[in-house]
């Protein structure tokens, strides 16, 4: 048997330590990103643009995968798949948080900001970001608020004052603070999935509904609808989440290198929200199918005053100072 030279035995190790290093490599790490909108909406870009920017700057060590449209997990399951650990990031609207913390109920009082640049101001106060550590005692963290655009009413029924709502059949959001305003309205509100608008005011199961204009454009709803009320009452956002224990497992120059991709992402999102809504806005008149009502000031303060003897049962689980800080921010500094 021939002897191993030295020259040959440092070879052969290190040969050898070179391939224990590929057979050890670890995987990337899998960020799995469900939402329930389109891809042309601001959520959807938002969710590709993360995508993009964390596989550029963290190629080899991160990988994110993108399921709009309820292509994963619909309304009804997706926060229990994110506590499973079964997804890693969700962007749902604050009204599916309400039963981690009730603070986040403050986004569904309508006709509570007056534009998006109020709700905007409310959510970079302190108060406001303070809002996205309310749930990690649930095992859920907050990690910004991407702005969606300001929430519009669609009917078969032209809606101009209060008492226009009335006997009308709302899709409302899993919120008991969305039905009881709704109810005020003498209207009667009823819980549906996202996916299953469409069909709802299709058959007739409800006939009235509310969302940004880039979900009524994208969705389609304006084929299904008589009358669009541009009404802005409500502040159309999203709550950026992950499982707690997943993001604190994320060695720290990884999970470092995310947030500031979050804040970037963020930043563009929000930049965008009110482009996107009008360009929506312009498609749906273009096609001829529907009507736009645009309320007056007047109008729009007497649809405050119907909806705001809900807010009662509801202030003292929200907080009175939230409230009170995010009415203030309808005053610009």
């Amino acid at each position: 048997m021939a002897r191993l030279t030295l020259r040959g035995a440092v070879r052969v190790l290190a040969a050898s330590a070179l391939f224990a290093a590929f057979s050890v490599q670890a995987d990337p790490i899998l960020i799995k990103f469900s939402h329930i909108t389109a891809d042309n909406t601001p959520k959807g870009q938002g969710a590709l643009m993360f995508k993009k920017l964390v596989e550029e700057r963290l190629a080899g060590q991160v990988q994110v995968q993108v399921y709009p449209n309820s292509s994963l997990f619909g309304d009804g399951k997706e926060m229990e798949a994110l506590l499973l650990n079964d997804v890693q990031m969700l962007a749902p609207a604050p009204s599916k948080l309400e039963q981690y913390t009730k603070q986040l109920q403050l986004f569904d009082l309508m006709f509570l900001f007056d534009d998006m640049a109020a709700a905007q101001r409310f959510q970079q106060s302190d108060k406001g970001r303070a809002m996205l550590t309310s749930m990690e005692d649930k095992g859920i963290t907050g990690l910004a608020y991407w702005l969606n655009g300001m929430r519009q009413f669609t009917a078969n029924k032209a809606l101009r004052e209060p008492a226009d709502a009335r006997g009308q059949k709302f899709r409302v959001q899993p919120s008991d603070l969305q039905a009881a305003q709704y109810s005020a309205l003498r209207a009667v509100p009823r819980k549906m999935a996202f996916a299953e608008i469409y069909q709802g005011l299709q058959t007739g199961v409800v006939n009235a509904q509310d969302n940004p204009w880039s979900n009524i454009y994208s969705q389609k709803y304006y084929e299904v609808q008589k009358y669009m009320t541009e009404s802005n009452h409500g502040i159309g956002n999203y709550v950026l989440i992950t499982n707690t224990k997943f993001w604190h497992s994320l060695p720290d120059d990884v999970r470092g290198e995310l947030e500031k991709i979050v804040d970037e992402v963020t930043l563009e999102v929000n930049r965008q929200a009110a482009a996107l809504n009008e360009e929506a806005k312009q498609a749906i008149l273009a096609t001829g199918k529907t009507e736009l009502i645009t309320l007056t000031p007047e109008q729009r303060a007497a649809w405050r005053d119907a909806v705001r003897p809900a807010w009662k049962n509801f202030e003292s689980d929200i907080g009175i100072d939230l409230i009170e800080a995010a009415q203030a921010a309808n005053t610009a500094p």
